[in-house]
């Protein structure tokens, strides 16, 4: 942090107020960033990808990379209230059998817990499978998110701390005003501060550029979900059906069905909608897969989920830039890590030892500085 705050507005200035912003601003008012304010261009908090995500903690998603991330923040989400047991189940083809072998070996010493399924026990879990989907990775710790509430945690839990949590104020522009930032926010004025933290999720190249700091290559990708219903009814005790080939996944959610291709189309920054196209792929795939029949299609959305070129997070200190900190890139994974990613990426910005929910995540793949 810098030396003399006095002259600044707030000590910590956040861009963005989804998971990622909502979650660091909690977490450095907690710790002692001093006067924390979060600027949200929307009028809302999570108008754009936290708003509309499907999300659920899984072991393994984002590959061995995530899972500390993930691992870490378990407990956390369990003890809040935030999880909803579910279980997951990977379905493979018989041709398809080197991709669980490869599966089980890549997680094989990440401290997941999965096993291999196949025949019967399939088909108890997930009733009309067809008979060519007979292999699969169970996966039973799966849960739901509650994002809504997770989301409102994080704001509640930055506001009592202190945080100004701001919509309608985008960042425009900023430069190093001596020890910190002059920020232009538009017809909401100017602001000093003395360090950004950039959490504008798809926006966060965008907000490098305005800030005088090199894009990373951050890059948004589209993914569609739809709302169908289905005959048979959808059984709510299903678990997380997700296609090890990374083609699709299902999940009943409230006496229905949420169905994703699993697309991942690059976006500019947006409020994402979906394309028939992504749709109707969902569907056929979907039908390949269970002899269910779709009566409906009842709502679908998009979303974008954000990527770093190594699709790994970026918490962590510009290398270039002074006073310009990365917490960003956390693609579809954001919301089941939220809680120790944004304690790791508060120690980060304030210098301080990792603790109990941290000690195991070694930072450096997640550092800016990798980058070069």
């Amino acid at each position: 942090m810098t030396a003399d705050m006095g002259a600044h507005d707030c000590d910590v200035l956040v861009v963005g107020a989804g998971i990622a912003g909502a979650s660091i601003a909690a977490e450095a008012a907690e710790h002692g960033a001093g006067r924390v304010v979060v600027v949200e261009a929307e009028s809302q908090p999570g108008y754009h990808t936290t708003g509309r995500s499907a999300a659920f903690w899984e072991e393994c998603y984002g590959g061995p990379e995530i899972v500390p991330l993930t691992m870490a923040s378990g407990k956390a989400l369990r003890e809040g209230g935030f999880l909803n047991q579910r279980g997951a189940l990977y379905l493979s083809r018989e041709k398809d059998g080197s991709q669980v072998d490869a599966f089980m070996e890549r997680f094989a010493d990440s401290g997941v817990t999965i096993e291999r399924i196949d025949g019967e026990a399939i088909r108890d879990l997930v009733p009309g499978v067809r008979p060519e989907w007979n292999l699969a990775i169970s996966q039973p710790h799966c849960a739901d998110i509650d994002v809504a509430s997770l989301h409102q945690h994080f704001l509640a839990r930055a506001r009592a701390a202190g945080a100004d949590i701001r919509t309608h104020h985008r960042l425009h522009a900023a430069e190093r005003d001596g020890a910190g930032w002059l920020v232009d926010l538009g017809p909401t004025g100017q602001m000093r501060a003395g360090v950004i933290v950039n959490a504008a999720g798809a926006w966060a190249d965008e907000v490098a550029r305005a800030c005088g700091a090199r894009p990373l290559g951050i890059t948004p990708l589209r993914r569609t979900i739809a709302q169908v219903r289905c005959t048979p009814a959808v059984p709510q005790d299903l678990p997380l059906v997700l296609d090890i080939s990374g083609q699709f996944y299902f999940k009943p959610e409230a006496g229905k069905l949420w169905l994703s291709p699993q697309d991942e189309t690059p976006s500019e920054p947006c409020d994402a909608a979906p394309e028939e196209l992504d749709v109707a792929l969902a569907i056929d795939r979907f039908e390949q897969v269970v002899d269910w029949r779709i009566e409906a299609v009842e709502h679908k959305w998009a979303g974008l989920r954000s990527f770093a070129p190594d699709r790994a997070p970026i918490y962590g200190f510009d290398p270039r830039q002074d006073g310009f900190f990365w917490y960003a890139g956390q693609g579809g994974y954001g919301i089941q890590t939220s809680p120790a990613g944004a304690r790791l990426g508060a120690q980060l910005l304030l210098g301080r030892e990792a603790d109990a929910m941290t000690q195991s995540i070694d930072p450096a793949p997640y550092a800016a500085a990798r980058f070069g």
